[in-house]
């Protein structure tokens, strides 16, 4: 039986868990091309992650909002590496846990904590929003694990609404290690040597068009995108929505998994060989 993406030729943009996407990608028969378009900054190194989790020790939240379950998960093993695991333990299990879903409210249980809610009926960022505002947040200091995407418009909203809102980035971004494999990665692209480009984070559609952008290349990645020759293919809508707000419309799972997002692209791949 043949491969059900025998033929396609994706790009990836990842870091973090590139090599499972590689590898899943070339096992349904694609040929890829990976040119990371950021590096996620390691967590023992993060010092802006370690004083604001020094800070939240010092003034404990009322609310903590879990958004994934490997970001919280790696926040808890990186404060043990700072000796600040016990503390954080505390103080987490003293205020109301939030779950974005069941990757996080795994985590949470794992680390031998109980959740207040989880957002299961959608996994997203609105319904935990939806939440909280009708709980009530004004006065209320609420943590916030941040997942990549900056939730500019979930942040906003509960400032709006009176909430004390401190944001703990777990994943922090800096510019590509590997400038010419994203170089390839931008000439494939404008020349339509690739059928799609996946994404699996925010930063890195934002870190595709900066360098786009820095060699001039802007409006020619963007024109491929927007035309559908390249297919922009994301993880779910918080990955898409950068790429929604520069006119590229492209396809995503409902469900918001790397299985998922391959999925979705072997989905589109049959409609597209039965059309």
């Amino acid at each position: 039986m043949t491969a059900p993406l025998t033929g396609w030729r994706v790009g990836v943009t990842a870091d973090r868990r590139a090599d499972d996407q590689v590898e899943l990608l070339r096992r349904k028969g694609a040929q890829v091309v990976h040119g990371p378009t950021m590096r996620i900054v390691p967590l023992e190194d993060d010092a802006q992650l370690a004083e604001i989790t020094r800070g939240l020790l010092a003034d404990p939240p009322a609310v903590v909002v879990a958004t994934t379950g490997q970001g919280f998960r790696g926040w808890l093993e990186v404060a043990a590496s700072w000796g600040l695991s016990s503390r954080l333990h505390e103080v987490l299990a003293s205020a109301t846990l939030l779950a974005r879903g069941p990757k996080a409210r795994g985590a949470i249980r794992g680390a031998g904590l109980r959740e207040a809610w989880s957002a299961d009926e959608t996994e997203s960022s609105p319904e935990v929003l939806e939440h909280l505002l009708a709980e009530g947040v004004d006065g209320v200091r609420v943590a916030v694990q941040l997942h990549g995407d900056p939730m500019t418009e979930f942040l906003g909203a509960l400032r709006e609404a009176g909430a004390d809102v401190v944001t703990v980035p777990v994943y922090r971004w800096e510019p590509p290690p590997d400038l010419p494999a994203v170089d390839a990665l931008i000439d494939a692209i404008v020349a339509r040597e690739v059928d799609t480009v996946t994404f699996t984070s925010a930063p890195s559609v934002e870190g595709l068009v900066h360098r786009a952008s820095t060699r001039g290349l802007r409006e020619e990645v963007l024109a491929a995108l927007r035309s559908g020759e390249v297919l922009a293919c994301c993880v779910g809508p918080v990955t898409a929505a950068p790429l929604e707000r520069l006119g590229v419309v492209g396809i995503a799972p409902e469900r918001f998994r790397l299985g998922a997002m391959v999925k979705r692209l072997e989905e589109h791949a049959r409609s597209r060989a039965g059309a």
